[in-house]
């Protein structure tokens, strides 16, 4: 269950870097050629794989702002600004003459378009030229930078940083101290950081809202927080990762209370506040059939394949060695990953559901965002946050994906841009954040990792520095507020009743092996991470291996998601008896 934009990178000389004179007949000749049709637009993209790399760039994502044809990440979002300020409701998801989707299309529910229709209209008012149809392509400016910056600064004070302060006041048994650390933390998180601030996206719109609606089912506003859910889930598709939780969560609630008396009650205005929040946000494409299926193909092009890029989940890894995409159909893929999917979230679900508690909801959310991203069938463009491993061509900015064979690392077929991977990223740390005060020495490392399995693309971006001085405040912040040392107990990583259980069946000796353990895989974890960190920046791999380090990143960095999969399953198996262990110390 578990979509980042680039913009300028934040580095002195790349942001504000002009688009040369000569690179501009590149952009109108891509303006004036013949739009795509929306089969060639939904087609499957191996069939790119024959087009030479000086003509299918238009189709390929360059990170960097100032390439031609599509300078950058940052045109995405000031392009559907464009769109949407430009065009009709009606048109915003079709391709057309005004609107080629194959530049950019809007790929985002409702919500985001009218998010970017909002900015438009202010963008408009200051100077026109930002948001112009078809001559405001490529258009970057310092006064532009200034206002698209200043426009995710107003998502976040608006929206995340409020969420994030309340959910942290409404922490219960702990002190004043505490909840600041906590919301500092949480809002230090690197990832989200260097994604929307670096990459220029506004995840913390959806992350935002996912998180009033975390605080207002845990506090029995369970009508308010669906609202801010279903606000969430019709700004990026991608939290659907978090759906289920949030399903099981209130299902169990309405069990609790009884079908046939309050919780029947309960259920049917859960109903009715999805529905009609879902109505109202998708209104203006309910005018016909067509409309809305060409909506939906746009947020789930499943045609795409099992996965579309490097990326640290499962898939990916085995298909580095095992050609899992060429060797199965596609129906079997879909049926093998969803199998996956749902029995690996089946047991916390299930818990959840019979057993429903604000505590267990958060460690489900963490299970189940882990569980779809590692094995889900990665049906938007580029699944989720983590990076892609491919490299970008110097010369046209197109990036490349490259297989392990018999000759070592070798060259593919092109991928495409990895936004929406990026989002994901965002949104698999958010649970993990929701749980820092529970475990923080647990949480605090998949901050770590998640952040780390971003290098390959921080690296091409210019972020490098920045990200390493937003895990260094972060890391700073957790290790003087948090008690991660102490937090490497048996009791500060709830393993107590699951080391007992293992202690009394496999007759171990009394000694907290699992502590130490896991400090020693924590070692590791950080050492593999440092070593590939100063490789990355310092050496230039094989020839014959130019992604060797990429490939790397992406097995640490699965590796380390798998071990957080069953760590966060276990504590949510046996949380229950480790809870009525603390009440009879207690």
């Amino acid at each position: 269950m578990l979509g980042l934009v680039h913009t300028c990178n934040p580095g002195p000389g790349d942001c504000g870097r002009r688009i040369a004179a000569s690179v501009r007949p590149a952009c109108l000749e891509h303006r004036e050629a013949p739009s795509q049709t929306n089969k060639q637009v939904s087609g499957k993209r191996e069939a790119l794989g024959s087009i030479p790399s000086t003509t299918h760039t238009h189709t390929q994502a360059p990170k960097s702002a100032g390439k031609p044809p599509l300078f950058g990440d940052y045109e995405a979002q000031r392009h559907w600004q464009e769109v949407t300020v430009n065009l009709p409701v009606r048109q915003w998801y079709f391709n057309s003459s005004d609107n080629d989707l194959q530049y950019w299309g809007l790929d985002y529910p409702p919500l985001t378009a009218y998010h970017s229709l909002l900015c438009a209209y202010v963008a408009e008012r200051i100077n026109p030229a930002w948001v112009a149809l078809h001559t405001s392509r490529g258009h970057e400016s310092q006064a532009h930078k200034l206002f698209m910056r200043a426009t995710v600064l107003v998502a976040d004070v608006v929206v995340y940083i409020p969420a994030v302060v309340v959910y942290c006041c409404c922490l219960k048994e702990v002190s004043t101290k505490k909840k600041v650390a906590n919301a500092l933390c949480i809002l230090l998180y690197p990832g989200l950081i260097l994604i929307d601030h670096g990459h220029f996206q506004y995840n913390s719109v959806s992350l935002g809202f996912a998180l009033w609606g975390v605080l207002g089912v845990s506090c029995d506003w369970d009508l308010l927080g669906s609202l801010a859910f279903c606000l969430a889930l019709n700004y990026k598709q991608m939290e659907l990762y978090h759906s289920l939780p949030f399903f099981c969560f209130l299902l169990g609630k309405c069990f609790q209370k009884g079908l046939k008396g309050k919780g029947l009650g309960l259920l049917v205005k859960l109903a009715g506040t999805v529905a009609a929040s879902f109505t109202l946000c998708w209104l203006p494409f309910l005018s016909g059939r067509e409309q809305t299926l060409q909506v939906l193909r746009r947020l789930f092009p499943v045609d795409r394949g099992l996965f579309e890029d490097k990326v640290a989940n499962v898939w990916c890894s085995i298909n580095t060695f095992v050609k899992i995409k060429d060797l199965l159909p596609r129906d079997t893929q879909i049926l093998m990953s969803f199998c996956l999917t749902f029995l690996s979230s089946l047991p916390a679900c299930v818990k959840l559901t019979l057993r429903p508690s604000p505590r267990g909801f958060r460690l489900t959310l963490v299970s189940c965002a882990l569980s779809f991203f590692l094995f889900s069938f990665q049906v938007h463009e580029k699944s989720i946050l983590l990076v892609a491993l491919g490299r970008w061509d110097k010369d046209t900015g197109a990036q490349h994906a490259f297989s392990l064979g018999p000759a070592g690392l070798r060259q593919s077929r092109p991928s495409c841009d990895p936004r929406p991977l990026l989002c994901l990223l965002c949104s698999s740390p958010l649970p993990v954040c929701l749980v820092l005060n529970e475990v923080p020495f647990m949480s605090t490392w998949f901050s770590l990792v998640s952040t780390f399995s971003l290098l390959p693309l921080l690296r091409k971006d210019g972020l490098l520095l920045p990200a390493l001085l937003t895990a260094a405040a972060f890391c700073t912040a957790c290790a003087a507020f948090l008690p991660l040392r102490e937090a490497a107990s048996e009791e500060g990583l709830r393993l107590r009743a699951f080391a007992g259980s293992l202690r009394r069946r496999l007759r171990l000796p009394g000694a907290a092996l699992l502590p130490r353990a896991t400090w020693w895989l924590f070692l590791a974890s950080v050492a593999a991470m440092v070593l590939l960190t100063l490789a990355t920046a310092t050496l230039h791999p094989p020839q014959r291996l130019p992604d060797l380090f990429s490939v790397l990143v992406c097995f640490v960095s699965c590796l380390n998601f798998l071990f957080f999969l069953v760590y966060f399953n276990i504590i949510i198996m046996w949380d229950s008896k480790s809870g009525r262990n603390r009440k009879k110390v207690n």
